[in-house]
């Protein structure tokens, strides 16, 4: 089977998120089954600054307005199609943001481009190839499905993943006329939100089928709570939608041939693991000792719960825990950590910013990770952990409920514990879980027996790949 992806970063190239992390994992582990798949993202400075020896492979005279090409090359052994289009994304700053944090002006318009020149691959422009198949990731690639579906020409099936349906593409009607839809498009069952355009909702109207990246978040969109105004489109599909897992990279991931970590370990050989959070205690400034080390790898945000863990902070420092942080966001949020440092030196440490082998050697070397996420469609942050020995310490939301089993008695006694979870994500639930967390970790033998619980846990692509390889065979069969 020939798969078009369709994405807005992919790892090893671009990555803001874990999308990133997906978009490059998941189409190796396809391989696996009988899948091949060409992706298509977005030629940003980084991505043709990174690849060699692309050779073009189409033109297009007017994409939206814009010369582009199409460019094709093999990098780290995934199949890759670039959308070179100076005009649109050879530009300083993020995939969607300039060098001054603020979104670039004309995002609807990149993203749309990226979406036509998809469609129209996936139509058959490019000679001696047609996709079996579309997947399509996030709101950046949302209108792909509208364009197949207002084409003179047969379309092949797409799905489409949603990887935070809080992040949905919403513009002003006022862009319409310039997305090459005709008019009977603009409608409710169409490209039309609430009075604008909304790129998510019409891939969602659009697509074949729809897939997000966890069963615990697939239940949870269809709710009012966190369908982000969107559950209504998608109770009327919900026969339509499916909850598949993520996995991470085991290759990269794999702390018996990490490269970037201080010293590699096995689950028989966890006290080398000491070697390690030596090393993060070093690169963070924090005091040596006995007590725990805590740590986080996230964005800064409300919706990852950094608040809860800034009012939680002190109670961390007075049983004898440290913190470790590394991220950015908010600015409210990094000055309360910073804030936090102040008032303990060498207790508490922040990194703003994201690092890449850094957060490797923390997942190596610290002794719990904590995620209080109010909302998680996935979550890679916590298999990370589970892979490393890490303890994950999580809210029970989304796919860190579908992958993190609480350390209750009955799941101590039937050695199935793997992590902390707690519920609701509050203040006083994530106190409770810390307070657990300290409890556990002064058991020393009940506690190693959680790591190596944790790390025994599949959180490779293997399993939920051949689910992806068996709804792509359902998806194609349907449509003959």
């Amino acid at each position: 089977m020939n798969v078009l992806s369709v994405a807005s970063e992919i790892y090893p190239l671009i990555k803001t998120g874990g999308l990133a992390d997906v978009a490059g994992a998941l189409p190796l582990a396809l391989k696996e089954h009988g899948v091949r798949t060409r992706t298509l993202l977005p030629g940003y400075p980084a991505v043709l600054a990174a690849v060699k020896h692309a050779t073009r492979c189409h033109a297009f005279d007017d994409l939206l307005g814009h010369p582009a090409s199409i460019l094709q090359v093999e990098h780290h052994g995934l199949d890759l199609l670039i959308l070179d289009v100076p005009s649109l994304f050879d530009r300083p700053g993020g995939p969607y943001v300039g060098p001054d944090g603020r979104d670039h002006p004309d995002n609807w318009r990149r993203f749309a481009a990226l979406s036509r020149a998809g469609a129209e691959i996936a139509l058959g422009v490019l000679d001696g190839w047609r996709p079996d198949l579309v997947h399509l990731h996030d709101w950046q690639t949302g209108l792909l499905p509208a364009y197949l579906r207002y084409a003179s020409r047969p379309a092949p099936p797409s799905l489409m993943t949603i990887h935070n349906i809080a992040f949905q593409g919403q513009y002003g009607v006022d862009i319409f006329p310039h997305l090459g839809l005709p008019p009977d498009a603009y409608a409710i069952d169409g490209v039309e939100y609430y009075g604008g355009v909304g790129y998510l909702k019409a891939g969602l109207q659009a697509a074949t089928a729809i897939s997000t990246v966890s069963p615990t978040y697939a239940e949870e969109i269809l709710t009012p709570e966190f369908g982000m105004g969107l559950e209504g489109v998608l109770a009327a599909r919900a026969g339509d939608l499916h909850g598949i897992v993520n996995g991470i990279d085991a290759r990269v991931w794999n702390p018996e041939h990490d490269p970037l970590i201080a010293a590699t370990y096995g689950p028989s050989k966890l006290k080398r693991r000491r070697e390690n959070k030596h090393a993060v205690a070093e690169r963070f400034g924090l005091k040596h000792d006995d007590g725990p080390l805590f740590c986080v790898v996230s964005r800064l945000t409300w919706q990852k719960g950094m608040d809860l863990l800034a009012d939680v902070t002190d109670e961390i420092v007075a049983q004898g825990g440290r913190l470790a942080v590394l991220g950015s966001g908010d600015a409210g949020l990094e000055n309360a950590f910073h804030a936090a440092a102040a008032r303990h030196p060498g207790r508490v440490s922040i990194h703003t910013g994201y690092d890449e082998p850094l957060s490797h050697l923390m997942q190596a070397g610290s002794d719990a990770i904590i995620i209080p996420s109010r909302f998680e469609p996935c979550g890679l942050t916590q298999l990370y952990g589970l892979r490393y020995g890490c303890i994950p310490v999580v809210a029970r939301t989304g796919g860190l409920n579908d992958t993190v089993i609480d350390a209750s008695p009955a799941a101590l006694a039937a050695r199935a514990a793997t992590g902390v979870s707690f519920s609701p994500a509050t203040t006083h639930a994530l106190q409770r879980a810390v307070n657990r967390t300290f409890r556990l970790y002064r058991e020393p033998k009940t506690w190693a027996e959680i790591q190596k619980q944790g790390m025994k846990t599949d959180v490779s692509w293997d399993k939920s790949a051949g689910l992806y390889a068996q709804l792509y065979k359902n998806m194609t069969m349907k449509g003959r």
